[in-house]
């Protein structure tokens, strides 16, 4: 540990798996308080307790806007206050469009766009009011690259980093920084509905990448100096050609 986010917090949605998961570990390894946000309230309880006193659940229902948009109240209860919001709660759905439920497409647009803006809407004027914060998105290679086999997935990362660029240019005068991680695949629940072949070939060409490397790429973005914004950072595994 370098105590890179000493007494620094942050607040991260979908954190009790994946990459959210993945980002509060490397957060408090490196002295952050991390508030996790999920709606999953036995998992939260149980990785809180292992991962220490740093680290504080907070259960919330993401596709609940009444919850969302209350969420910054008991954020400043249960941390104290708030440095870093890390909108990485998401969704995955691919496959041909004329084959699609729309009833899924809806709830996963959302998740992937209601909830997010509205999450950084709820956080917003408080980073504002303090003139310092850091809003990340985890977004995904799919918003700057169509991605041929899912396309609804692929719009909504579209509309997040249409949203990045513009709301990093509304608040940077406050102080404020907004930045997207974009990653290409990771290991995570997001690729459940991979076709079993897929997933088994992607596994054994090394064209998948862990939480973790994520997790070191958003370290990397929050630890730079004030006066410099990562607006994007692509990563993606070496095997991926796009």
């Amino acid at each position: 540990m370098t105590d890179l986010m000493n007494g620094k917090i942050a607040a991260i949605t979908g954190a009790a798996s994946g990459i959210g998961l993945a980002c509060a570990r490397a957060l408090i390894d490196e002295g952050a308080t991390v508030v996790l946000i999920d709606r999953a309230r036995e998992k939260l309880d149980a990785l809180c307790a292992e991962l220490g006193e740093r680290a504080r659940p907070l259960v919330v229902d993401l596709l609940n806007g009444a919850e969302v948009s209350g969420m910054l109240p008991r954020i400043l209860d249960v941390a104290g206050g708030l440095d870093v919001f890390h909108a990485n709660a998401g969704a995955y759905i691919g496959g041909p469009v004329a084959e699609g439920d729309p009833d899924a497409w809806d709830r996963m647009l959302n998740l992937n766009i209601n909830a997010a803006f509205r999450s950084v809407h709820a956080v917003l004027p408080h980073m504002i009011a303090q003139k310092s914060g850091d809003i990340l998105f985890t977004s995904s290679i799919a918003g700057v690259v169509p991605v041929v086999w899912e396309p609804i997935y692929t719009a909504s990362k579209f509309a997040v980093q249409a949203f990045v660029h513009s709301t990093r240019r509304q608040v940077a005068q406050h102080g404020v920084r907004v930045g997207a991680v974009l990653p290409g695949p990771v290991v995570t629940a997001l690729l459940d509905d991979w076709p079993k072949a897929k997933m088994e070939e992607a596994l054994a060409n090394g064209s998948l990448m862990q939480p973790k490397e994520v997790a070191d790429a958003v370290l990397f973005m929050l630890t730079r100096p004030r006066n410099v914004t990562i607006r994007d950072l692509v990563i993606l595994p070496n095997s991926v050609d796009l």
